[in-house]
């Protein structure tokens, strides 16, 4: 007799609360902030790659064009804090139809450049001194969690704004945020570029400019359920 009396105060007590919670009234809106800034620095990745048929060889050459992209970097006066090596592999390929092995060296270096007037100078340099695959250019701001602060805000203003909206023909009013949810995604944008820029002059003594900047345009989306009064 308990048991069935305990059984039946709990049945009580959750349908008495999921009564409860369905009875709040709520509306769910999406908020979208953005906020647009021109970028200051841009992150570099990039490799030098050897292949041949000699481990001991690839690695030397490997390490050898590397030393000249490094000793590069630091006489474009890039600070030693703002470059560092990622990546170092030195990896067998086994060719089935000669039935041959060969190696393949790589070595990453990520540079931070605070300067972007130094771009175009440290892109040539850097192909001229033996990298021969750019993995990612990014351009960023140095302030990037100040302005995905701003554009988080921004979008819970435009959340609570839309509710307002929605809910003024009505006669209510928008209460306390019942529930929120993040749903941004951080993007930072990766231009067309040339790996190195082509110097030719035009009978007026132009060179071709390799890319253009513009702005970053940082964006927060949310989700939220407010309480209607």
């Amino acid at each position: 007799m308990k048991k069935l009396v305990l059984f039946l105060t709990i049945m009580f007590m959750t349908m008495s609360y999921g009564q409860e919670i369905k009875q709040v009234p709520l509306i769910n809106v999406n908020g979208e902030g953005k906020v647009k800034v021109a970028p200051d620095q841009v992150c570099i990745s990039a490799s030098v790659e050897t292949k041949g048929n000699n481990a001991k060889d690839v690695k030397k050459q490997n390490d050898e064009k590397m030393d000249a992209v490094l000793k590069f970097i630091k006489k474009m006066n890039i600070p030693t804090a703002d470059f560092k090596t990622k990546q170092v592999a030195l990896n067998p390929q086994y060719d089935y139809e000669k039935k041959k092995t060969s190696y393949n060296a790589t070595q990453t270096v990520e540079i931070v450049v605070k300067d972007l007037a130094k771009y175009d100078e440290l892109m040539e340099g850097l192909v001229q001194q033996g990298i021969n695959r750019i993995d990612r250019v990014s351009f960023e701001s140095s302030k990037m969690a100040q302005y995905e602060s701003e554009a988080r805000k921004l979008a819970m203003k435009d959340a609570k704004t839309k509710a307002e909206e929605y809910v003024s023909v009505l006669g209510q009013k928008v209460g306390k945020a019942f529930t929120i949810s993040d749903n941004s995604q951080v993007y930072h944008p990766q231009p067309m570029y040339a790996a190195m820029r082509m110097k030719e002059a035009d009978s007026m003594g132009a060179s071709n400019e390799t890319l253009a900047i513009g702005e970053i345009e940082i964006t927060a989306n949310v989700s939220v359920s407010f309480v209607l009064d």
